[in-house]
């Protein structure tokens, strides 16, 4: 459950984030040629006062990345 940091009622959550005029979400990748997708960005936004966060819900791919450049 999130909280809205600024009213702090319990926020939806888990709403897709979508291009307008597309079918298509919005994706994390590193920077490259088709490079890996790393998340799907999700949102949650508070009923009461419109305050939006976006999230990426899986994050064992980002954490693979940071585990890797402190290998190095």
């Amino acid at each position: 459950m999130r909280k809205c940091i600024r009213c702090n009622a319990e926020m939806v959550e888990d709403l897709d984030v979508k291009v307008e005029g597309a079918a298509y979400g919005i994706k994390v990748t590193q920077q490259g040629i088709f490079q890996d997708n790393l998340g799907k960005f999700k949102c949650a936004v508070c009923p009461e006062c419109g305050y939006t966060e976006i999230y990426i819900q899986d994050t064992s791919k980002i954490r693979k990345l940071t585990s890797n450049k402190k290998e190095k």
